[in-house]
């Protein structure tokens, strides 16, 4: 008699404990996506003279990776892979425009090229959509091509759209940063009261033109500097005060104990010093000026701080968001769900990370390899890029295409890939070339395998 009791006790007790344990509450997810920012231009990266304390100390907190990637280096198609977890070619925005050569800018025909391409969206969960199917609420604000926030799958937001008026690239979403978080600061007020996680798209239009900093910050960098990078080292100050404000407006309602915070910027800048303007081999093009990123992971107690060197792409950061939200993660995204690796600090079991680089104009919106330029991949220290005969409308002096051949860099020894190594490595150059071919066979488009003479 006297066992059994111990047994019912010892039932009702275990029983007990576990009723009153509460599961763990789901992390909310913040994004935070500066604008056009080269991938030297902080603080934590080495940058001698661009000031960026609260980035900074959030890195000081996380798993920073300098060796992050954005498979394509232009906005639109950066934004569409974060939104959808594919690569451009898969998600079919390769662009920012359709082609004005085919048909004129606002002009029926134009308009109607620009609402498929934003209907390419409807064909794939967005990650506000499958985080929603969990009980997130989601707020998006700054850029965002993609039609209106509701069309993106997000629940709350300041971008009105295509075909409202300035809806090109984000219209009321644009103010965000530049004229303070109120908004975000509602938006969280929001989640509190509901008792809700919340995914929150901050992709504020910094530090990409206009270059209009506060004086303050422009005259901590006028000192025998050309004005135009006082401008820019001055703008991505300014991004980072934002993001200090938004760390406050965390901190202030007690959201940042269980928050899962990833950086990134949506693709590589270099300053020209003569004009407001991004120099050769940056903004829109496959070199590293153009797709290199740190990334990094913040979510102290969870995931270990520290500086990786593996190869990382924001083609991870949909399955990596899902995954630390509980949320199934889809078998043909082909990003890593890294939340295993961030947790246990082991290494990142990935050898090769590719990329694709298209004209700004996209000249066939159903063929993604009519605008292709360039295919990449990065392995170890060499980085291949193959060049392909996809159309240029505009911007032909971003794409002169001189160097037709191969192009294979030392990425360890040649940070700025100044030397072509295709001739003096043939094993190296195939090897790559055949893993590209792989990762994406060519349909259509044509390119140069052999080194140039």
């Amino acid at each position: 008699m006297r066992s059994l009791l111990r047994i019912v006790f010892s039932v009702v007790l275990f029983s007990t404990f576990f009723l009153n344990v509460s599961p763990a509450a789901p992390p909310n997810i913040v994004l935070l996506l500066s604008d056009d920012m080269a991938w030297t231009d902080y603080g934590f990266m080495g940058h001698p003279d661009i000031q960026t304390p609260n980035l900074d100390k959030l890195a000081s907190q996380s798993a920073v990776f300098p060796r992050g990637y954005v498979p394509t280096g232009l906005c639109r198609p950066s934004l569409a892979t974060l939104l959808t977890g594919h690569y451009a070619s898969t998600h079919g925005v390769t662009g920012n425009d359709p082609s004005p050569k085919y048909a004129a800018r606002d002009s029926e025909l134009f308009n109607q090229r620009r609402a498929q391409l934003i209907s390419y969206l409807d064909q794939f969960e967005t990650v506000p959509e499958a985080l929603g199917k969990l009980g997130y609420l989601s707020h998006q604000s700054g850029k965002l091509w993609e039609g209106s926030y509701q069309n993106a799958g997000f629940t709350h937001g300041m971008t009105r759209g295509f075909p409202e008026q300035g809806g090109r690239h984000g219209d009321d979403g644009l103010k965000i940063g530049r004229q303070g978080i109120e908004p975000i600061n509602e938006f969280l007020d929001l989640a509190v009261d509901q008792n809700k996680p919340f995914y929150l798209w901050y992709a504020p239009f910094l530090p990409h033109t206009p270059h209009t900093p506060p004086k303050r910050l422009l005259d901590k960098y006028r000192d025998g500097r050309p004005i135009t990078i006082a401008k820019y080292y001055a703008m991505c100050e300014w991004f980072d005060e934002t993001c200090g404000q938004l760390m406050e407006s965390l901190r202030q309602r007690g959201l940042d104990d269980n928050t899962l915070i990833v950086y990134l910027t949506d693709n590589g800048w270099i300053q020209n010093p003569e004009k407001n303007g991004y120099a050769p081999r940056s903004k829109q093009t496959p070199y590293e000026g153009g797709v290199r990123t740190p990334i990094f992971y913040w979510m102290p107690g969870k995931i270990k701080a520290g500086t990786r060197p593996e190869l990382v792409s924001s083609i991870d950061i949909y399955p990596t968001m899902l995954a630390a939200a509980g949320a199934p993660v889809p078998d043909d995204r082909p990003g890593l769900n890294l939340m295993p690796h961030l947790t246990s600090g082991d290494a990142i079991p990935r050898e090769t990370i590719f990329g694709e680089g298209f004209a700004h104009d996209i000249a066939d919106i159903e063929d993604p390899e009519a605008s292709l330029l360039y295919r990449w991949c990065i392995q170890g220290k060499w980085k291949l890029l193959l060049t392909y005969d996809g159309e240029v409308n505009r911007y032909q002096s971003t794409h002169p295409r001189t160097e037709k051949g191969p192009q294979l860099f030392d990425l360890i020894a040649d940070p700025t890939e100044e030397k072509n190594l295709a001739r003096q490595h043939p094993d190296v150059v195939a090897r790559l070339a055949e893993k590209i071919h792989q990762w994406y066979p060519v349909k259509r488009a044509k390119t140069i395998t052999t080194p140039s003479p």
